[in-house]
């Protein structure tokens, strides 16, 4: 079976380590970048140069997810802002060269766009590439969805060679000329990395393709570090164009849902058990009947699994693949905006969750500074999960019924709201700890105090039953009345700083005293462990 015309988008969710300035943000660094471009965005002062599908895809989603995508731009003091999203465009790549095993010639592929988006107060960029291909056989696209998005070797054959990746890969510029090569061959490349730096190396496309942005791994120079958040496997969205979907075979439609590689057309690439359930919890079938045959009918078929989405239908039919008004429109825009808004979530609560790890690692309980700077770093998790969950984090994205349907199946599949979840259980276990932390310094301070105030207590009774006349100081000169006032206050102020050093031991003491049953000879060695610093007290 042929493809007419044939598209895939790779989504790469990667986290960003923070700046040594703080004040500073990662896309900077693009900035005068001769082969990076900030896009701008789609909505020209001149409205006569807007765009239907820009237009079509600003109304599908619901006021608050357009000011998260596009911001607003009110005179009010209190409207929301610019859009927190920017996009920097990768300029020099124009296509990519492609062979797999056993194929005698390479296979160049147009790349509409390499893009990279940032999101303002998340440390969280997704590199976005775009590759598109006319008139393939249907192996062929099958191919390129299993092995096009790999960001390293999983595996290797015994022969060297990568496993499900092509055998070569090259970026080309306008001419054809190329930019950067595969690496996938260079088995010593991954195993140095892993054994050294336990990190996994990027293949050297990847790499190239990110400059002047560095993998975060020890020896790499550059001052914005990124590190992988999920799989080795790019998530993925998937558009073929044939010439009937109904003649493709249920094997088939699981290998292109899966991105399992291409076989025999009717064998299942895994068990009927597995995938017993297939159309119910991966098929969205809302277009697709293979019953009706009448040529209004779309015949369109959606399928969503954790690793892609896939849109097929019908290359004759102008609804499905024109760009501006038809599902080929909806693929590259309101379809994408739903992926970039899911794996974003996903990579948001990936990325506080490894913050959290990284936090709890670092503490070290009998270092006071390592205490105050875990206080610090559980109040800034805290800020960022509060930011995120009222900024970013959404349930529901648009009222029309495909898109609002997708969406659902799209977080489920990658179980988004288990992990915000977790998350939140995680962050509120931490903020339970700061303030159970926080009352028992409370619990011990207000312990120091009232037992400083018990033993100034006797002194304070004793002067009050004496009285103040009981030397009669108010004739002396002044010079004299100053010594003496320095005499008092400095031995009580040493004896009530000396009190307060002794505070927890002295509210030892006390509790014991306190016991009725406990015999004397007991109180009085409590009395001496004031002063014997050996002596370890019981905690409870």
């Amino acid at each position: 079976m042929r493809v007419e015309q044939f598209r895939q988008i790779l989504f790469w969710p990667l986290q960003l380590m923070p700046l040594a300035d703080k004040g500073d943000v990662h896309w900077r660094r693009l900035d005068g970048d001769p082969n990076w471009m900030l896009l701008d965005d789609d909505f020209p002062q001149d409205a006569t140069l807007y765009q239907e599908r820009h237009y079509r895809e600003f109304v599908s989603f619901l006021p608050h997810v357009q000011r998260f995508l596009y911001g607003e731009r009110s005179k009010s003091a209190r409207s929301y802002g610019e859009s927190p999203l920017l996009v920097y465009r990768r300029t020099d790549i124009k296509a990519v060269r492609v062979r797999a095993p056993g194929e005698a010639e390479p296979r160049v592929l147009t790349v509409d766009h390499a893009d990279v988006f940032f999101f303002y107060d998340a440390d969280v960029m997704i590199p976005v590439i775009e590759i598109s291909a006319e008139n393939i056989d249907l192996r062929v696209a099958m191919n390129i969805v299993n092995r096009f998005g790999r960001a390293y070797p999983s595996a290797w054959s015994e022969g060297g060679e990568p496993a499900n990746c092509f055998e070569t890969v090259e970026w080309l510029d306008r001419d054809g000329a190329p930019l950067a090569c595969a690496d996938y061959t260079t088995k010593s490349k991954y195993y140095e990395s892993v054994s050294r730096t336990q990190t996994i190396a990027i293949a050297a496309h990847w790499e190239f393709m990110l400059r002047p942005m560095v993998l975060n791994r020890r020896g790499a120079v550059g001052a914005v570090r990124y590190r992988p958040l999920e799989f080795h496997r790019m998530p993925m969205m998937t558009f073929l164009a044939v010439e009937d979907p109904t003649l493709l075979t249920r094997a088939e439609f699981t290998r292109l849902a899966f991105a399992a590689p291409p076989g025999v057309e009717d064998r299942l690439p895994m068990s009927s058990a597995f995938l017993a359930d297939f159309e119910r919890a991966h098929c969205y079938d809302r277009y697709f009947d293979p019953g009706r045959s009448d040529p209004e009918w779309p015949n369109m078929r959606l399928m969503c699994t954790p690793q892609a989405l896939v849109m097929i239908g019908r290359s004759g039919d102008r609804g499905f693949v024109d760009a501006e008004r038809g599902f080929l429109g909806q693929f590259r825009h309101q379809f994408f905006m739903l992926g970039l808004i899911a794996h974003f979530h996903r990579a948001a609560i990936l990325m506080m969750s490894n913050r959290v790890v990284d936090v709890i690692s670092r503490l070290e309980r009998r270092d006071s500074r390592s205490v105050s700077r875990f206080r610090h770093d559980i109040r800034e998790i805290s800020a960022s999960f509060l930011r995120f969950t009222h900024r970013y984090y959404f349930c529901e994205v648009s009222d029309q019924a495909i898109l609002r349907d997708v969406f659902r199946i799209w977080r489920g599949q990658m179980r988004t709201e288990a992990l915000f979840q977790e998350l939140r259980e995680e962050v509120n276990d931490m903020e339970a700890f700061m303030e159970a932390d926080l009352l028992r310094r409370q619990a011990v301070t207000i312990l120091q105090l009232t037992v400083v105030t018990l033993f100034s207590l006797t002194g304070t009774i004793t002067t009050g039953f004496l009285g103040m006349n009981l030397f009669n100081h108010a004739d002396l000169p002044t010079a004299e009345r100053i010594m003496i006032f320095f005499a008092v206050f400095v031995p009580t102020s040493l004896l009530t700083f000396y009190t307060v050093m002794k505070s927890r031991r002295l509210a030892y003491f006390l509790n014991v005293l306190a016991m009725e049953k406990t015999a004397w000879p007991d109180k009085l060695r409590a009395l001496a462990a004031v002063w014997d610093a050996r002596r370890e007290l019981p905690t409870d």
